[in-house]
């Protein structure tokens, strides 16, 4: 008997996979993964949370470890999988180096950049930094194991000036340390360059300059929303913004 009918059967079949998951793909995404930056945690998207889940978005928040970028992006692939149905990563800080790492995955849709670092291929936080040195470099203090923290006193002017004082500081004596490594860690895949990306500027953040978050935006073709006077927690001051520009991504 031929073989032929059966290679045509699995051609035909093959073919309609991949139109299912272009499809799916090319559909509005439901799913929203939110991913945290150095020296925060997963709790300061709250009220991102709140308004999207509103919407009926399914949202998850990944936890990262902040150990290395390997793990943060395998903790962020592990979310993916999740999930059923195209997804919109978010990342804010550090986070944007590592959903560009791992935004490459099939179910991605687009990318969301939160006062973020968006980093090509070979470049790492160190090579960003160099080009546009964050005021705060002093501030920002090793540990004898090979963490870095931001010190406590200083977290409310450097890190979140528009919130209230003692949320910050309170956000300041519970930040996550992340390892000196990853700032000398370069990505190998630059997912902006093949998935939709939106930017969202903190206008007067002191981590990464508002000039740095500008060019980063431009170079990756995204689309850039501003948000003037806002530090660099702007997810948290200005959650109506930051869930707009996400649905935006979604549905688009």
């Amino acid at each position: 008997m031929s073989m032929f009918p059966k290679k045509l059967a699995v051609g035909a079949a093959l073919l309609s996979a991949t139109l299912i998951t272009t499809a799916a793909c090319a559909a509005p995404a439901r799913n929203i993964i939110l991913v945290h930056g150095a020296l925060a945690d997963g709790s300061g998207w709250k009220g991102v949370y709140d308004r999207l889940v509103a919407k009926g978005y399914n949202v998850s928040i990944v936890q990262e470890p902040e150990t290395s970028l390997e793990a943060d992006v395998q903790a962020i692939r592990r979310a993916i999988a999740m999930q059923d149905g195209p997804v919109v990563l978010v990342g804010h800080s550090y986070g944007g180096q590592v959903i560009t790492e791992a935004g490459d995955d099939p179910k991605v849709s687009a990318l969301v950049y939160v006062a973020a670092a968006v980093p090509d291929v070979g470049e790492g936080l160190k090579d960003l930094f160099k080009r546009y040195p964050s005021p705060t470099g002093e501030d920002q203090k090793p540990t004898a194991d090979g963490f870095v923290m931001l010190v406590p006193d200083k977290f409310h002017a450097d890190f979140a000036a528009d919130l209230p004082a003692d949320q910050a500081n309170f956000m300041g004596r519970s930040q996550v340390l992340v390892a000196a490594k990853v700032f000398e860690t370069p990505n190998t895949v630059a997912a902006w360059r093949t998935k939709p990306s939106y930017g969202i500027v903190a206008g007067s953040d002191r981590i990464a300059s508002p000039e740095m978050e500008r060019w980063m935006y431009k170079r990756a073709n995204a689309k850039i929303t501003e948000v003037a006077g806002s530090s660099h927690v702007v997810y948290i001051s200005h959650p109506d913004t930051v869930a707009s520009v996400i649905e935006h991504a979604a549905i688009h």
